[in-house]
């Protein structure tokens, strides 16, 4: 039947694992990777060139079935409107020169797949307009969230409205996404929720020895604003003369992780109490989050972090506030929910599940995600969406 045979479908993400970071944007390669389980699917992706601001580059691989072409363009180092309008040019120059690559491999795509608004529906509705090529889009920024209120400018939203609505499908990866996308009119008559991607493979479940220290962890890219890393850290101080042996590990690198370090050393933190690992990938990072008793999620504000859904597939309860689309997928059989700022609360919640006084099922943990979040399920429900689109 022709709903079971394969469509070719090309990705155009805002945000995506490249040369100069390879966390940004994974959630979308996880997206790609499990629909490329049951669909041909590439991936085109435009960068700056941060190492020569005069030189294309592109690079092509294929990585886990997704041929993804990357293309690093040319800018001109300068915030006046003349160098943003030609950073502008070329950044679609090297969407459409990533697209050139692919056409001569695969051909035309059958489906074009935009990840995060607003630039990237422009060259997909060229396509539908010039070659009747449909497409979807599936949203991931927290811009649209009220607490951040940064989706602003005339033309940009209603640019984002018009793409919305001729868009053949909408997706958000919460429905509190969706919900404050719809406050701005950005409404779209198909309109679905798509799961994060968890490799149940890597994340899974390590036994401890019942004599280890208690042990927290934090996962993020380390900024501030909205991490509240700070926050998490003075609360570990205070835990210090309220806990026998406790052992916090804060993973990841971004703008503000020198800043974040200099604070618990402020605050008296020793490198026993508290450990900074700079980023960690695949193994490694699975195994920390694993040997995990709790991950913290301190955020001011957030949509759904991946990081959560791990450590759910790792058995590990998590700790975080009521931001975003969190308070979706945590519920008092995974994790503790409280309020954002509220450093008693985060103080409490960690003694509770330190003091054994709220106990967790990690197999029931990890069996809420491997239903919902496996590369086979989401990669299901992309491929059915898809034929559903282009039948």
């Amino acid at each position: 039947m022709k709903k079971e045979l394969p469509l070719y479908v090309l990705y155009l993400p805002r945000w995506y694992p490249n040369r100069y970071d390879p966390m940004f944007g994974l959630f979308v390669q996880r997206h790609a990777e499990a629909a490329a389980l049951f669909d041909r699917i590439s991936v085109v992706y435009a960068e700056p060139n941060r190492t020569n601001f005069k030189t294309w580059e592109i690079e092509q691989r294929l990585i886990e079935n997704v041929l993804t072409v990357w293309v690093y363009y040319p800018v001109v180092a300068s915030q006046s409107i003349g160098a943003r309008f030609i950073n502008t040019c070329r950044y679609f120059r090297a969407i459409f020169k990533g697209i050139r690559q692919l056409t001569k491999v695969y051909g035309r795509p059958q489906l074009i797949h935009v990840h995060i608004l607003t630039r990237l529906a422009l060259p997909a509705f060229y396509y539908k307009t010039r070659f009747g090529i449909p497409y979807l889009i599936t949203e991931h920024w927290s811009r649209y969230l009220p607490f951040r209120n940064e989706f602003k400018g005339f033309f940009r939203r209603y640019a984002t409205r018009f793409f919305v609505r001729k868009a053949s499908l909408l997706t958000t990866v919460t429905e509190n996404l969706q919900q404050a996308m719809q406050q701005y009119g950005l409404h779209n008559s198909a309109t679905y929720i798509l799961p994060n991607v968890v490799d149940m493979k890597l994340f899974r479940i390590q036994e401890r020895k019942p004599d280890e220290k208690f042990r927290i962890v934090h996962i993020s890219c380390f900024e501030d604003r909205s991490k509240n890393i700070s926050g998490t850290l003075n609360v570990i101080d205070r835990l210090k003369d309220q806990m026998y042996e406790i052992e916090s590990v804060f993973i990841g690198d971004g703008m503000d992780f020198e800043r974040m370090q200099h604070h618990a050393r402020a605050l008296g933190l020793t490198d026993n109490e508290v450990r900074f690992t700079g980023l960690l990938e695949g193994e490694k990072l699975a195994y920390e989050l694993a040997i995990a008793d709790v991950l913290v999620v301190f955020s001011h504000y957030e949509n759904l972090p991946v990081v959560i859904l791990e450590a759910f597939a790792c058995g590990v309860p998590v700790i975080a506030t009521k931001v975003g689309g969190i308070a979706e997928i945590i519920n008092e059989e995974n994790g503790i929910l409280i309020d954002r700022a509220d450093e008693q609360a985060l103080m409490q919640a960690i003694i509770q599940i330190s003091d054994h006084t709220k106990i967790f099922d990690k197999e029931k943990i990890r069996a809420m995600v491997r239903e919902i979040n496996s590369q086979e399920a989401v990669g299901r429900l992309l491929h059915d969406w898809y034929h559903r689109i282009y039948s």
